[in-house]
């Protein structure tokens, strides 16, 4: 086909989809109850955006490569939400680190002795640093799953590693 019937607006390159959270092949979408509601209030507001979007046919060009960015973004949210296992954490054994868990961690050695840390274990799509909350496929995570209160664990923090104790578990 000759380049004299393409539009120049046509022969960019094709949009860029976000891809969601890294969750492992084979591994089970854990949730909180309110993970679950925040993909839900997400979903709804992607649907109102492409809803307005739709209706806009100022710019036909960008109006298409907006729809398809989010018409992906909406199908990888629908996969993640049908995928989702909710897990209650009031039926998490309270001795014990599981899924929905804050753990507070001390500092024993290797690192700043004493220095404390609080997170909560959460799913990929609910993880946020900021707001202390951890995925539960992460490495810190995965370390102290299934430990109780006084007890130690060694965490590899990229070179070095850091022994700590669990302090205290508590579900929220």
């Amino acid at each position: 086909m000759s380049r004299a019937f393409v539009k120049e607006d046509d022969a960019g390159q094709p949009p860029i989809i976000p891809p969601r959270a890294a969750l492992p092949a084979g591994v089970t979408n854990y949730v909180t109850p309110q993970g679950l509601e925040q993909l839900r209030q997400e979903l709804s507001g992607l649907e109102a955006a492409r809803a307005k979007t739709e209706a806009n046919h100022e710019d036909e060009a960008n109006r298409t490569r907006e729809l398809t960015v989010m018409n992906g973004r909406i199908s990888a949210l629908a996969d993640r939400i049908a995928s989702a296992k909710v897990v209650d954490v009031r039926q998490q054994p309270n001795d014990e680190v599981r899924f929905g868990a804050t753990v507070t961690l001390r500092t024993q050695s290797g690192g700043k002795s004493g220095a404390h840390r609080t997170f909560t274990i959460v799913g990929v799509d609910e993880a946020s640093i900021a707001e202390g909350k951890i995925a539960f496929v992460a490495p810190i995570a995965k370390a102290v799953v299934g430990r109780a209160v006084g007890e130690a664990v060694t965490l590899r923090l990229g070179r070095s590693e850091e022994v700590v104790e669990v302090v205290s578990i508590k579900y929220l």
